[in-house]
């Protein structure tokens, strides 16, 4: 790569403590500033980086660093502000493979993180340009460096040699790799979110006069909810605003904030937000809406070049209710209650919605943000926040977009395994989605997209913010249920049977109960109930009754969870309300840590939390909809924490570099990309090792008589599939004839493809009758913002129609593979149904892997499809298959740097 090719735009990445630096390759400008780093070092880190103490040694490095660039060569810098603070270099001079690393951070960054992720950064050019080993003679006695190499999280070996050491670092990023970065990311996070979770002090832009100001608003409610810190107002025209005093700008105020919440119009934002970075504002909520592309790159580099964390534009606010901070900087009208709840929300109205209802409800937030046009924080950053608050325990999102699924899905998996977290799925029916050219790209909707990053990350996924709150109530209060068998019990008949109903629609079960548990029920209830489940406990039902009747049922081991409806039946009592007192007085946890949800179909609310004696709650629903819902969503969060966790799976007898040089072939001559016609198609597979239907392709009508001979199977049947750029749906263009025999039905076939469809017809695929079984689709989609997604389901012409499929975010894990053949509708085909044979479902996982590295090898797959695979008990036959190409570079999602 050549210096100006090396240009590439920088990026923005935290340090450890919460500090931003650019990183980007050197320049030759940069060599003024590379030699005051090595001028400015100490003796002792001149020698670590030397061997020696040397002035010339400083100016050889920089005149090698920045000066033109070998083929070999590449140097990363790290800038912070203005300043050159850290680079990062290797060479390979004769193993291709292998390359020499140095490294250097200006004394005063030290123990910052500058030289680890320089190398995580530098690890990702090498690997990018096939290099698998890195390099370094270090003296024995640099132990900061040895920790630096130690600590990176990949595999390092040392050979020692006197005063120095040879270490060797291979390349190979596995899950112990990535941990280590996950660990350095969460670090780094949640320091640069202190100042604008847990500010100091706050000045508020644009804190008007005028009543109804947005300003005004963010600055009382901070007033109202008695901000724990420094309080001021911006504003040229008053000397004080709600009684917080005003200055001029944020050059005037007597301290520089931590955090200033920006309310001016759209056109003064990019400044402010500079003026703020000169003053030594450690964080921005910008809430003004309406800025253009222009001022909102100019806002966003101003954060990164002044080192600051942004929330917004185009944002409510932010909150934060622990007792040190009691800060709300949003300008809604509800009051957060202080509780334990995380929200995260890109919609204004949204977040007013859940502020309200979990005040409502009782549960309250620890922190909430409105991330607005997400320029900065994210979603993940939040994640990480709440995973180490120390006192966040229920996460709630509503996000329109993503900005890294891949990072989002990995931190959400690790966050799920200590707290719920639930989301509004949001953009189900995305209009501008249209089904591309396969049957594989069309299964791809939006909604399976998404269900799959939910489903692999462990995040409960609701349909509407009713369902969302109802589903945090019960997760809130309840324990979580070891399955989805529920009993239902009710002083109502009528009303017990719309409860098993809700319970059958939601995807749980209502078993019927063992006879000696309905003997003890009997016994229990008034004369004339029924205990065949759903439990009927008459209308003369005491509390006293009920509560037995639902301890017998939690303590038993044949329900995972007790439904309780109750209908207020006698107009001269309370009925209904001294019968909650039997799911109140004894605690849940009295209960064998089941599930106890009510269900009052007197109720005005969709759902609140009742108190119990010992100061938990006990959720109650105004429908049996609504609680049957939470149930089956508590139930799969049970599933997914029970679940193993995975592990990628390797299959054996993978040739990914002949695979790669058949993608940059084809590329090199079809730069725009397209479909691979069936040989080159069939060498990919081949490539993977994924069965195959025998294939041989004809030009010419003798061709395809000679083919049909040796291709013949037992039967004799042959088949003709024309070939061509414009064929992808052959079936729709009756381009495929099946179960031809014998010289004279090829000839008339082949004749009768060319006379239908002349020159779109390249050629002829032949192929033997495939055997009978199971036919199934299997393929993979690259998404736009998501990535490589396996798709897996019914197939055959059918395929689209039906529409009976799932989806996996690549690499799939073993977990996500056994998931992805059950999901489907078809699967109990699979397994044997109604007298048919099994399939060979070890040989269908193997093949979803198979896929799966595929796709994670090449990025430049847009889509592969194999349709109809046919799965029969001794094995399966891809016997149809289709690959698009296009150009495009692999992604890093994992590696860190801001938006």
């Amino acid at each position: 790569m050549t210096r100006t090719a090396s240009r590439a735009q920088e990026v923005c990445a935290l340090l450890a403590d919460g500090s931003t630096v650019r990183l980007r390759p050197a320049r030759p400008e940069d060599r003024g500033q590379v030699l005051r780093l090595y001028e400015e070092m100490s003796v002792d880190n001149l020698r670590s980086r030397f061997f020696a103490v040397s002035t010339r040694s400083g100016e050889q490095a920089a005149d090698r660093l920045c000066g033109p660039a070998g083929p070999g060569h590449r140097t990363l810098v790290a800038v912070h502000g203005d300043r050159l603070v850290g680079v990062a270099e290797y060479e390979n001079v004769d193993d291709p493979t292998s390359a020499e690393i140095a490294l250097a951070v200006a004394d005063d960054f030290h123990h910052r993180g500058v030289g680890t992720l320089l190398l995580e950064h530098l690890v990702h050019t090498a690997r990018e340009n096939g290099i698998a080993v890195f390099t370094a003679d270090v003296l024995a006695d640099n132990h900061l460096i040895h920790k630096v190499f130690a600590d990176l999280g990949l595999r390092v070996t040392r050979q020692f040699d006197g005063t120095t050491v040879r270490g060797t670092i291979r390349l190979a990023p596995d899950e112990r790799y990535l941990s280590a970065v996950d660990i350095r990311a969460r670090t780094a996070d949640t320091a640069s979110m202190q100042p604008l979770l847990r500010p100091h002090s706050v000045a508020v832009i644009g804190a008007g006069t005028r009543p109804g100001s947005v300003g005004r608003a963010v600055l009382h409610n901070l007033r109202e909810a008695h901000f724990a810190g420094l309080l001021y107002a911006v504003n040229p025209h008053a000397h004080a605003v709600w009684r917080v005093p005003a200055y001029p700008s944020v050059a005037d105020l007597p301290h520089p904030p931590d955090l200033a919440v920006i309310a001016i119009p759209a056109a003064a934002v990019p400044e402010a937000a500079a003026q703020c970075g000169r003053a030594g504002v450690r964080a921005l909520v910008v809430v003004t809406s309406g800025l253009d592309a222009e001022q909102s790159a100019a806002l966003t580099a101003a954060c990164r070049r002044w080192d600051m964390r942004m929330v917004g534009p185009n944002c409510l606010g932010i909150a934060n209710t622990e007792e040190p901070v009691r800060m709300d900087a949003t300008f809604a009208v509800t009051k957060p209650l202080p509780g334990t709840a995380g929200v995260a929300v890109q919609s204004g109205g949204v977040g007013i919605a859940l502020l309200d209802g979990l005040s409502r409800l009782g549960i309250g937030i620890s922190s909430f943000v409105s991330l607005g046009d997400k320029r900065d924080v994210s979603s993940n950053d939040l994640l990480q926040w709440w995973e180490c608050d120390g006192r966040t325990d229920l996460a709630l999102l509503h996000l329109e977009s993503f900005g890294n699924p891949r990072a989002f899905s990995r931190t959400a998996r690790r966050v799920a395994r200590g707290m719920p977290l639930l989301t509004v799925d949001a953009g189900r029916s995305e209009a501008g989605r249209r089904a591309a050219a396969s049957h594989t790209a069309a299964a791809a909707t939006p909604t399976m997209t998404r269900g799959a990053l939910f489903s692999q990350a462990g995040i409960t996924a609701t349909r509407t913010l009713g369902e969302l709150l109802d589903t945090a109530a019960l997760l809130h209060s309840q324990p979580l249920p070891a399955g989805g068998r529920v009993a239902v019990v009710s002083n109502a008949g009528g009303a017990g049977v719309l409860a098993a109903d809700a319970c059958a629609d939601a995807g749980l079960t209502v078993p019927e109960l063992p006879p000696d548990l309905v003997g003890m029920l009997l016994a229990l209830l008034p004369g004339g109930a029924g205990a065949a489940n759903p439990v009927d406990t008459t209308p003369t039902v005491s509390a006293q009754e009920l509560s037995g009747c639902v301890d017998r049922l939690a303590e038993s081991g044949a329900v995972d969870g007790v439904l309780v409806v109750l209908v207020p039946t006698a107009p001269a009592t309370a009925v209904g309300t001294d019968l909650v007192t039997a799911l109140t007085t004894r605690a849940p946890a009295a209960r064998s840590g089941k599930p106890i949800v009510a269900v009052r179909l007197d109720q005005a609310e969709r759902v609140r939390l009742l108190p119990t004696g010992d100061g938990r709650t006990v959720p109650s629903y105004g429908e049996p909809q609504a609680a049957a819902r939470a149930l089956r969503h508590a139930a799969e969060r049970a599933h997914w924490l029970a679940r193993p966790h995975g592990s990628v799976v390797e299959p054996p007898g993978i040739d990914s570099s002949q695979a790669r040089a058949l993608v940059e072939a084809f590329l090199a001559g079809e730069p725009a990309g397209g479909w691979l016609d069936a040989r080159a198609t069939d060498q990919l597979l081949a490539h993977y090792g994924i069965p195959r239907l025998r294939q041989a392709c004809a030009a010419t009508e003798q061709e395809a008589v000679e083919a049909a001979a040796r291709l013949a199977g037992p039967g004799g049947g042959v088949v003709l599939k024309a070939q061509g750029p414009g064929l992808v749906h052959k079936s729709e263009r009756g381009a495929v004839l099946l179960d031809l025999h014998g010289e004279q039905q090829i000839r008339a076939a082949y004749r009768d493809l060319t006379a239908r469809l002349g020159a779109v017809m390249s050629e002829v695929l032949v192929q033997p009758m495939a055997a009978r079984g199971t036919e199934l689709l299997a393929g993979v989609v690259q998404d736009e913002v998501f990535g490589a997604l396996v798709v897996f389901g019914l197939g055959g012409t059918t395929s689209e129609l039906l529409s009976d499929h799932a989806a996996r975010l690549a690499p799939l894990t073993d977990t996500d593979i056994r998931e992805l053949l059950t999901t489907p509708r078809c699967a109990a085909l699979l397994y044997g149904h109604r007298g048919s044979g099994p399939a060979d479902t070890g040989a269908l996982e193997d093949l979803l892997a198979r896929l799966s590295r595929m796709a994670d090898d090449l990025p430049e797959l847009a889509e592969a499809e194999c349709n109809p695979v046919i799965a029969g008990p001794g094995g399966i036959t891809a016997v149809d298959a289709r690959v698009r190409l296009l150009p495009r570079r692999a992604h890093d999602p994992y590696l860190r740097r801001l938006p």
